[in-house]
């Protein structure tokens, strides 16, 4: 039977609704991913590649060699399933869950979902022939004793490790590496021969020739030499092979980016509106070096009018060029302790995209009209030549604005009619974000502070003051703008989601608020609000950084993703990333998406499909989640370092987490944290409470819960795990294990 006997649809002459996307991709248009899941559906059966070339009279061998890679990414991306009989088949989202793996130390694994479901638990069994970051197709098995779903892997989608780094050890006649990155839980078997000049003990860095699989390890060979000790900065040349970062840009990228000077050509200034002599300024960090945001403010007789103006990438950075595909693959800029990763090459990131001041830039304006409630009331966005009046810093604009800094006021004399209505509408769209219920969690963020010789000299932490808190509102307020816009526009297109907590965490939470006596409105569903006015009763409270803590980790990861599901933490319908295209490139595919629509061409012609979304919005994730491990690896790695002279010191801390097996503690004041492991606690047997985040002594009754204050004293430094472990002082040991009182029973 051939399929242009089906009754139900001729897929000859049905018109591909991507036709034109497909054209302007290919010479030869090959159909959609949407079209060819369109086909296999109707057919009822798995179909052959040459049936689905014959369906779509395919024939032109650069068609027929489109498709077969078309096929191949739609089965890696988990959309198509090639069974045994060598056919397509599609991939039922409640029968097969395709997604990125995400290993443990202990052996065991799960399954991150792409359709942003709950993860699913591997084995140590199942994760036999993976590798964290790989791409998967798992079944769902069965539900384990703690309630969650554990998976079997169907198919192993995609490989995303191929280089280990870590310490290379001889025993037994056996050779191996075992792995720096702590979510990779094999060693790595060293082939015969591959060892190099690579001694006992040393850092290497071993390429994987062979992937693991059921029955054995992966296999590798040593490819080079790190070193023996960690020499200063050492620690980021090992995050970045470690974790594969790209940080070389291809010779054909530099090729490309060959004719581009510091300044913006004329030509390239035409048909813009022209905001040069508009006081638009850049307000940062003191050691920012890309600047890709400016505002300005003027009021207006019913409430403000807004301007955000975003550093034009787009214009830059062209679909499919050397540049684009290479900020595709890197995603994000990655941020160590003072050095950057940049997500483009510095021409563009320090210069011609950069928004610095008094010289001419290209930029894309989000212009809003926000009323004395400080509801916008109308938006539009629109393609401008600006010229930033100065280079601000947070600082700078809170003395000014908050502390009434007369000889900054007077240097900037001219720009502070437009700074002070920045913050007259800040004050008032602070009040409309309270109301809206937008989570304002006061958390902690710290900054290492380097000597000579790359040597930590100290922590501090970094105060949010309100031009922090004024950039930020303004940045929010473009972002919603820019998805409502799209929205509005049917457009396919990237966006920010943040669900609300899982029914387990949120039974768990409730019960912890509970035993403290407190409640979270709103039921089954709490909404924002509900979180922000416990947060609001609690703020008094000697424990509230403890229950903020936890009503912190009841929420979900953000993550990119096409679908429509709102962003819980600010209390969001839509919410998208727009005003950071120089290194986020989920910014750079809104920035398109809006100049299509500002260019009046048709949805259907726009370079990507939801599909093309689904895949992207994965891949942003996953290396958004990739830098941040890296740098948290870092960060580990220079507080180690820094401890190591303080082994046998006592520190004053607060219980930062507690598990079955001891309780990490944050030392105050110099915010590193480390283990009190249960063996190092008082002559009892403890119980770990998951709920109310405690353990509690059997004998004793001795509790150690999140957020209580202990003091404790180093006893041990490993820098190769990055982990440091205390134990409780003598005289709080002591005073722990003294015996509590019971009450006799009546």
């Amino acid at each position: 039977m051939t399929l242009k006997s089906k009754k139900d649809v001729d897929f000859n002459s049905t018109k591909d609704p991507y036709a034109q996307r497909e054209a302007e991709k290919y010479e030869n248009p090959i159909p959609s991913r949407e079209l060819i899941l369109q086909l296999i559906e109707h057919a009822g059966k798995p179909l052959r590649r040459e049936e689905i070339a014959e369906a779509f009279s395919l024939e032109a061998e650069d068609q027929l060699e489109a498709l077969r890679r078309r096929l191949r990414a739609m089965e890696r991306d988990g959309q198509l399933l090639f069974n045994r009989g060598k056919k397509y088949c599609l991939v039922n989202n409640e029968d097969l869950i395709a997604g990125r793996i995400i290993g443990h130390a202990d052996g065991f694994g799960f399954l991150k979902p792409d359709d942003g479901s709950d993860d699913l638990f591997l084995s140590p069994r199942e994760m036999n022939p993976l590798l964290h970051n790989d791409r998967a197709l798992v079944r769902v098995a069965g539900v384990d004793k703690k309630g969650r779903r554990e998976g079997a892997v169907v198919e192993i989608l995609q490989r995303n490790t191929h280089q280990i780094v870590g310490r290379l050890y001889k025993e037994d006649g056996f050779t191996y590496v075992v792995p720096d990155n702590k979510n990779i839980a094999q060693t790595v078997l060293v082939q015969k021969g591959g060892t190099g000049n690579a001694k006992q003990g040393q850092i290497v860095v071993a390429e994987i020739i062979d992937q693991p699989t059921q029955l054995r390890q992966p296999i590798g060979r040593i490819i080079e030499v790190m070193g023996e000790h960690m020499a200063p900065g050492m620690e980021i040349d090992m995050a970045i092979r470690s974790y594969e970062l790209p940080n070389h840009w291809p010779d054909e990228l530099l090729e490309e980016i060959k004719p581009l000077k510091n300044e913006v050509p004329e030509s390239a200034k035409e048909n813009r509106v022209d905001l040069r002599k508009t006081p638009l300024v850049t307000i940062d960090g003191e050691d920012a070096r890309d600047f890709d945001d400016a505002v300005y403010c003027q009021k207006t007789p019913k409430g403000w009018k807004l301007l955000v103006a975003i550093a034009d990438v787009s214009h830059y950075v062209q679909i499919n060029s050397a540049l684009d595909k290479e900020a595709q693959k890197r995603s994000t800029s990655v941020y160590f302790p003072e050095q950057v990763i940049p997500m483009l090459p510095e021409i563009l990131s320090n210069g011609l995209c950069s928004l610095n001041p008094h010289v001419d830039r290209l930029c894309m304006v989000c212009e809003l009209y926000i009323n004395e409630e400080g509801q916008v009331t109308r938006s539009r966005f629109f393609d401008a030549v600006m010229s930033s009046h100065a280079r601000l810093t947070y600082t700078e604009v809170a003395k000014m604005l908050v502390d009434g800094d007369k000889a900054l006021a007077e240097k900037y004399k001219a720009l502070m009619p437009h700074l002070q209505e920045l913050y007259a509408l800040y004050k008032v769209m602070r009040v409309s974000r309270e109301k809206r219920g937008a989570m304002d969690f006061d958390t902690q963020e710290t900054r290492i502070v380097f000597g000579a010789e790359r040597k930590i000299e100290k922590i501090v932490p970094v105060v949010r003051n309100d031009a922090h808190k004024l950039i930020e509102e303004f940045m929010i307020t473009a972002n919603m703008a820019a998805a409502r816009f799209l929205n509005s526009k049917k457009m396919p297109k990237l966006l920010r989601i943040h669900d609300g907590p899982s029914a387990d965490k949120l039974l768990n939470l409730k019960t912890f608020l509970g035993e403290l006596g407190l409640s979270l409105g709103g039921g089954a569903k709490p909404t924002p609000l509900d979180y922000m006015h416990l947060i609001e009763s609690i703020k008094d409270r000697p424990d509230a950084h403890l229950i903020q803590t936890v009503l912190l980790r009841s929420m979900s990861q953000a993550v990119y993703s096409p679908e429509l599901k709102g962003h819980f933490g600010l209390a969001l319908e839509a919410y998208a990333h727009f005003t950071s295209p120089i290194r986020r490139y989920p910014d750079l595919l809104v920035h398109r998406a809006i100049r299509h629509c500002l260019q009046g061409k048709p949805v259907e012609s726009f370079f990507y499909g939801v599909p093309d979304m689904v895949v992207l919005g994965e891949q942003c994730s996953a290396n958004e989640r990739r830098a941040d491990d890296a740098t948290r690896d870092v960060v580990s790695w220079l507080k180690c370092e820094y401890m190591m002279d303080k082994v046998g010191e006592e520190f004053p801390g607060i219980i930062s987490a507690v598990t079955s097996f001891g309780f990490f503690v944050e030392l105050a004041e110099i915010y590193v944290e480390g283990l009190v492991h249960i063996s190092n606690l008082a002559q009892d047997y403890f119980h770990f409470d998951p709920t109310s985040h405690q353990l509690r002594g059997e004998r004793t009754g001795i509790n150690y819960r999140l957020g209580d204050s202990v003091r404790v004293r180093v006893v041990r430094v490993d820098l190769d795990e990055k982990k440091i472990d205390f134990e409780l002082a003598q005289k709080q040991a002591a005073m722990d294990t003294k015996p509590k009182k019971r009450r006799r029973k009546k």
